[in-house]
């Protein structure tokens, strides 16, 4: 019985031994298991864990939420097949402790570090933000990527890179800290090197590319072209007038543009957008004939006038002389205001340097031509001094126009500075229309006129060679100045004074004083007289020598020039007798 017992003990432990080894056989070294990725297949999916078996004395339990990708919901079935990192054998509860995470991370950082020795792209998808930059998923492996290297320009808003695959290069990483440092930049700038190249080598004249405005200055805006940048200047937006691009152009907004001029040397590209279009200048004269009038909108004011668009991309000026009949040495700004509307005329058309000439005053009614008509010489009005110059008055006439009185239309008698001092601006005065020209926009006024001349009046019986009783007005070291009939002026030289030398003396005479003189000119120009009492001597002596006698009768001077004086003083004695008589 021992014996038989004995065998029994025997053979099981033999059993037993064979049960160890085939075990042992089916799961290898257990201490390989630990710290690896094997294979498992999901036995079951119970709430968020998913319990797979690895072919361990017991399943592990993984949560579900480490097969999904971030953002999105776990694709998973019984009976899949998937790689799990075994971190122990069992725990507390007999189960393996898995993780899929450590799978994918281990799985992910062989193939990572491949390609970071062999500087190869990686895809990765940002998932999260953090100090200095964001969190990347590199296929199971979390990456840094420094916000510097999310593109080439600052990226103010990354939700639309958040959730989708890019490209990304490997900087730096460290296995043994669990450190990845990506870059998006990188890749960027690579591929936009090998875009610059393709396109550039692809680049000519008149060829029509789209792009992305990257960039707005006040001079124009900077275009991507997928690599390469060219500069679409202000210019070339469109045919209209574009104070500033970005009254067109918003930065990331997609264009279609020609180039214009590319430099191959340089790199530079000059593009277009508005050659894209119709030019509108094309049989301008036709469309817009010279003195057609048109309704345009103020575009632009300067100093010198105002541009006036008539159609997007036709522009004519309205020079500042065009723009007022009456309004001179105005701004421009003064008299029409941006964005206005406005009627014009055309002027004229110059479509080789495409310029159009409007005129604004030629809607309107001339002033002068309707002052011409109401108002023609010879008219009296009554105006207000405007502005007194060295040369005369303006006076402010109807219609908002100005006349001027010229310093020698002012006053008959006296200098035009002398009676230019009475007059203050702001006073109302009368004054006579003299003149009037239309095309040189100017009015001749007089204030003298509105009175007879004097001159006229006083030399109207009086004849060259008259002998005139005229009185001492003014003496000076020349001469006299001297009045004749109502107010003409006259003046005796020196010389003429007296037949006799020592009488010739300017100061023998008094103002006011009175003399016998024969006019010898009379110019009506200056409205003066030329005397002379020499002459009148001289003519007295012929007379009074052929009367009573000559030189050659043996008589003397004094003998005939008293006959003379007493014939001349009997004549008169006789004739105050005849003048009594007839009182009588």
């Amino acid at each position: 019985m021992a014996q038989t017992t004995a065998t029994l003990d025997t053979a099981a432990g033999g059993l037993k031994e064979s049960f160890a080894a085939l075990l042992e056989e089916s799961l290898g070294n257990t201490e390989n298991f630990e710290g690896s990725v094997v294979k498992g297949r999901i036995v079951s999916v119970e709430n968020d864990m998913a319990l797979i078996d690895v072919g361990l004395k017991a399943e592990g339990r993984v949560a579900l939420k480490e097969f999904a990708v971030p953002g999105q919901p776990a694709e998973i079935a019984v009976g899949d097949e998937v790689e799990v990192y075994v971190e122990r054998m069992e725990d507390k509860n007999g189960e393996a402790v898995l993780s899929r995470e450590k799978a994918k991370r281990e799985e992910a950082w062989t193939l990572l570090e491949r390609a970071f020795n062999e500087q190869q792209r990686v895809t990765g998808t940002i998932f999260g933000k953090v100090k200095g930059g964001f969190t990347v998923d590199l296929n199971g492996a979390v990456a840094f990527l420094p916000g510097s290297q999310v593109d080439i320009r600052p990226v103010r808003d990354i939700s639309p890179l958040m959730g989708t695959p890019q490209p990304f290069q490997i900087l730096k990483m460290d296995r043994g800290r669990g450190n990845i440092v990506v870059s998006r930049r990188a890749v960027l700038e690579e591929s936009r090197a090998e875009a610059r190249s393709e396109l550039v080598a692809s680049l000519k004249e008149g060829k029509i590319l789209e792009g992305v405005v990257k960039n707005i200055t006040d001079y124009g805006a900077f275009v991507d072209l997928g690599g390469v940048d060219g500069l679409l200047h202000v210019t070339d937006i469109a045919w209209r007038r574009i104070n500033h691009p970005s009254e067109a152009l918003q930065i990331g907004q997609t264009v279609k543009v020609q180039v214009i001029r590319f430099n191959p040397d340089t790199q530079r590209i000059s593009l277009g957008m508005k050659q894209l279009e119709a030019d509108p200048w094309e049989g301008v004269e036709a469309k817009y004939p010279v003195a057609a009038k048109l309704h345009g909108r103020v575009t632009n004011i300067t100093d010198y006038g105002a541009f006036v668009e008539l159609e997007p991309g036709i522009e004519g000026l309205v020079h500042v002389s065009e723009m007022s009949w009456t309004k001179k040495n105005v701004h421009p700004g003064k008299i029409v205001s941006t964005s206005q509307e406005v009627e014009v005329m055309v002027l004229d058309v110059d479509p080789n340097k495409r310029r159009i000439s409007l005129g604004l005053k030629q809607c309107l009614e001339n002033p002068w031509d309707s002052f011409a008509v109401r108002h023609p010489p010879g008219t009296d009005l009554e105006g207000e001094i405007k502005n007194i110059t060295e040369f005369g008055m303006f006076i402010g006439l109807p219609g908002e126009i100005d006349g001027m009185v010229h310093l020698s239309d002012i006053s008959w008698e006296r200098s035009g500075e002398e009676a230019l001092a009475d007059f203050k601006k702001g006073e109302m005065v009368q004054v006579k229309v003299l003149e009037v020209d239309v095309e040189k926009e100017r009015i001749s006024l007089g204030m003298k006129q509105l009175a007879s001349d004097p001159f006229e009046s006083s030399v109207t019986q009086v004849r060259k060679g008259d002998v005139v009783t005229c009185t001492v007005s003014k003496v000076t070291d020349g001469g006299i100045e001297v009045t004749v009939g109502d107010g003409a002026v006259g003046f005796i030289r020196k010389a003429e004074l007296s037949r006799d030398r020592s009488e010739q003396r300017p100061e023998r005479y008094a103002v006011g004083e009175m003399l016998d003189a024969k006019v010898t000119q009379i110019d009506r120009a200056s409205r003066r007289l030329t005397l002379s009492v020499k002459a009148r001597e001289v003519e007295e002596e012929k007379q009074a020598m052929a009367e009573y006698g000559s030189s050659d009768s043996g008589a003397s001077l004094g003998d005939i020039l008293g006959a003379a004086l007493r014939k001349a003083r009997d004549e008169a004695s006789q004739s105050d007798e005849a003048d009594d008589a007839k009182e009588g």
